[in-house]
């Protein structure tokens, strides 16, 4: 059901732009390793800022807490907000002001305690009978199983939402379908401290349950509730279907023309840019195809490294980013902690879009104008040199096997990594003979 998934894609995201969007205080604390504990008797009287693989809090932190850690376990008091996001989230304790979790796995067990609001973005978010949160709760989560008290109102967009504690307000879910099949989102989950719980998929409310103002729920089946579990008005919404995942099979002659009108803009979209390239860099192509030409087996398996490469790259500037955006944060340099972030994002756009680029129109113009060369040059050497005839046929010859149904996709691959292959070997040599020059 599309509507549950913004849903929850709209909560989780809430989250952790809180998390991202909050505003390091003047005076701190500020701690970072492997596992970091704030042992039973200690008093933090500033906010304190963590980063860690385990982090266990038993006693009492005066102002905010804002912790990046695999495992958190708050055992003892925060009397500011606590904003936390992890593998694992575990609060037994008191949060005298709000809370804004996120990760794989929450717990707010039976003997803890929210003097504020809740906004969870998870897996799975579990509330144990006894637990007390005194504001509201805004969830996106997977699944969602409530047995404590929320004094406020329940917004939930999730898979599966299990009630059987008490809600002092207004409850809005948007849930999954109840006959929904496939496995539970533990099995995508790597191992944690804590119980991963289980919640059928649906709406369930359980015996006992209470809600105390309104229910206005959406899915696709009316459910059945406990007699008097709902004080107020119930309003049962049907699913918006979103018109494009209704789809219509396309009849054989629909499909065929489709087939030919794709094949017919890749070509021509192939050709406009080949000539743009050839007009514009000349050389730079015919590089490029002398390396395809001469080295056509270490250019199909430099094509494989590049690619690999690519994606690490991305990733190390994506980590680099967060970590130089973290650590300046930490120490209050806000503005150049910002800087960091616009030039971390600035860089990864420019990565993936040249990427794109390269991989979508290049690697596939360089090997066409190639292929087109040497099949002229097998029927009629002279036109082999003609300035677009080689790139056209060429053109015409990768778009028609990469839309060859089925096995197209092969084709695209190899066609891809012969020409990164032969980028990648042309820019080797090139720095190379810069280095040998200088």
């Amino acid at each position: 059901m599309k509507t549950t998934y913004k849903f929850i894609s709209i909560f989780s995201l809430i989250a952790i732009l809180a998390l991202t969007l909050a505003t390091p205080a003047q005076a701190f604390d500020g701690r970072a390793g492997d596992d970091i504990e704030i042992k039973a008797g200690e008093v933090i009287e500033d906010d304190v800022y963590i980063t860690a693989n385990n982090f266990v809090l038993e006693g009492t932190i005066k102002g905010d807490l804002v912790i990046f850690a695999q495992t958190v376990t708050i055992n003892g008091t925060i009397e500011g907000d606590l904003i936390a996001a992890g593998q694992t989230i575990i609060i037994n304790g008191t949060v005298t002001d709000d809370a804004r979790i996120a990760g794989a796995l929450l717990e707010i067990s039976k003997t803890a305690v929210i003097g504020g609001d809740v906004v969870a973005g998870s897996a799975s978010l579990e509330t144990q009978d006894g637990s007390v949160v005194e504001g509201d709760l805004v969830v996106g989560a997977g699944q969602t199983l409530l047995a404590g008290n929320i004094n406020g109102d329940l917004q939930a967009g999730t898979g599966a939402l299990e009630l059987s504690g008490e809600i002092g307000g207004n409850v809005n879910a948007q849930v999954g379908d109840p006959e929904a099949g496939g496995p539970t989102p533990s099995m995508y989950m790597p191992q944690s401290d804590i119980n991963f719980p289980t919640v059928k998929p649906g709406f369930t409310i359980a015996e006992g349950a209470k809600i105390k103002g309104n229910l206005v729920y959406t899915q696709s089946k009316e459910i059945k509730f406990p007699a008097n579990a709902v004080s107020g008005k119930i309003t049962r919404t049907e699913p918006v279907v979103d018109p494009a995942e209704q789809k219509v099979e396309p009849t054989p002659a629909q499909a065929a023309m489709t087939w030919t009108f794709d094949l017919f803009r890749s070509i021509i979209t192939l050709v406009i840019f080949g000539l743009l390239l050839g007009w514009l860099a000349p050389m730079f192509i015919k590089a490029l195809m002398e390396k395809a030409q001469t080295q056509p087996a270490a250019s199909l398996g430099w094509g494989l490294v590049a690619y690999a490469t690519f994606f690490f790259a991305i990733l190390v500037v994506f980590v680099a980013t967060i970590a130089g955006g973290i650590f300046f944060g930490v120490l209050t340099l806000g503005k150049l902690s910002g800087t960091i972030a616009w030039v971390g994002t600035l860089a990864l756009f420019i990565m993936v879009a040249g990427f794109a680029l390269i991989t979508a129109f290049l690697t596939k113009i360089v090997v066409a104008w190639l292929g087109g060369k040497l099949i002229l040059a097998s029927i009629k050497p002279e036109l082999a040199e003609h300035k677009f005839l080689p790139l056209i046929i060429g053109v015409v010859i990768v778009s028609l096997l990469v839309a060859i149904p089925y096995i197209g996709w092969l084709f695209g691959l190899v066609i891809m990594f012969f020409g990164l292959g032969a980028l990648w070997i042309w820019g080797r040599d090139l720095w190379q003979a810069r280095k040998v020059t200088a």
